[in-house]
């Protein structure tokens, strides 16, 4: 298969990334479907398209042509066999937890076309941990898109063991057409490329603030104001949900049983008290 043979995608997920992620391809020209299992998300997601596209006109960014063609291309359903039984493409941007990822992917396997590629948009879980859930290890890949996903141009394309040169070659073309720089990791590692030296940032920001040495705000402060970063790594994880810097420390610990890959007792309290960042008014630092 070749890049000219992709026409429909379907994006799994409407959350801050999927939504994102499936504007990002109707933009490109392709015909698009994002499922979701939440009905509110869906609804938030196509609200969000419908005020994006006017606001991106009326600013000069792109003509009324593309936004009114984007905006027939891209559908919403909770109908996952609807979302993906014509897919040739699919990317796969659910929550960060094992579990969910397999199941979905075996239900994947069961409803997309034989032909259907099957990307995971995880930041850390390889597509390794994934690939045997289906019947088709040669067509699934790991494609992480950065947050905002209209807005950041790297993608990381992940090789597998068990995936395909022409699954790569695909991807790779795929995030040229859609107008991104695509990096490509030949071997899997976790965290990849950019989220393994995040990482590293994070958890001695963390482990200041933790241990009581500087706040949060002053952390970010000394961040942006001596390293030159736009962003300090709190302000990031409240953009980027403190839900998900959780849920993908929990997944690191179910995998390593090594105390030292748990959350931070900071991120825990502030999952358990509902204050995942932006989206929910509240973080590490307050949106109302």
């Amino acid at each position: 298969m070749k890049i000219d043979n992709i026409k429909k995608i379907c994006v799994i997920g409407a959350g801050n990334m999927g939504h994102q992620i499936a504007l990002c391809t109707a933009l490109a020209g392709f015909q698009v479907r994002c499922t979701d299992i939440s009905q509110d998300m869906l609804n938030k997601a196509e609200d969000f398209t419908r005020t994006y596209l006017p606001e991106r006109v009326a600013k000069g960014k792109i003509p009324q042509a593309q936004a009114d063609q984007a905006l027939s291309n891209l559908s919403f359903t909770q109908n996952l066999e609807e979302a993906a039984g014509e897919a040739d493409f699919v990317i796969e941007a659910a929550v960060e937890i094992m579990d969910i990822k397999r199941k979905l992917f075996a239900d994947l396997d069961r409803i997309a076309p034989p032909h259907a590629i099957l990307a995971t948009n995880s930041s850390f879980i390889v597509s390794s941990k994934i690939a045997d859930a289906t019947k088709r290890p040669d067509k699934v890949c790991n494609m992480h898109f950065f947050n905002p996903a209209l807005v950041m141009k790297l993608v990381e394309v992940v090789k597998g063991p068990h995936t395909s040169i022409e699954t790569v070659q695909v991807t790779m073309d795929l995030c040229t057409k859609l107008g991104k720089n695509g990096v490509l990791l030949k071997k899997e590692i976790y965290g990849f490329l950019v989220n393994r030296i995040l990482s590293a940032l994070h958890h001695e920001a963390l482990f200041l603030a933790d241990m009581g040495i500087a706040s949060p705000e002053e952390i970010d402060m000394a961040v942006t104001n001596a390293l030159g970063h736009p962003m300090g790594p709190f302000r990031l994880m409240d953009f980027t949900g403190i839900d998900l810097s959780y849920y993908i420390g929990m997944e690191r610990y179910r995998e390593t049983g090594d105390p030292k890959d748990k959350p931070s007792p900071l991120v825990i309290e502030k999952f358990f008290k509902g204050e995942y960042g932006k989206k929910t008014k509240k973080g590490f630092y307050s949106y109302e």
